[in-house]
């Protein structure tokens, strides 16, 4: 796995789409362009449409790597507008 400069991380596991993606945008406004934020999400719905989402606003996905525990780690570098 690349070593990335990780500016913030943010757990959504907890919470159903469509509050997993509105909990990453959200996360993504409070940093400066190029901050790097890394996204612990779950598997099924959030993990097909978060990365979708996030490259829909015209951020960076660096990676996606699976946890093996039912979880992932999504890797977003921010873009600026």
């Amino acid at each position: 796995m690349a070593d990335f400069n990780i500016t913030d991380s943010i757990d959504i596991t907890d919470v159903t789409c469509p509050i997993t993606f509105v909990k990453t945008k959200i996360a993504l406004e409070e940093l400066d362009d190029g901050d790097i934020l890394s996204v612990k999400l779950n598997d099924g719905e959030p993990v097909q449409n978060v990365p979708r989402s996030v490259k829909e606003e015209g951020h960076k996905v660096l990676s996606l790597t699976d946890n093996g525990d039912g979880t992932f780690e999504l890797i977003i570098r921010k873009v600026g507008d």
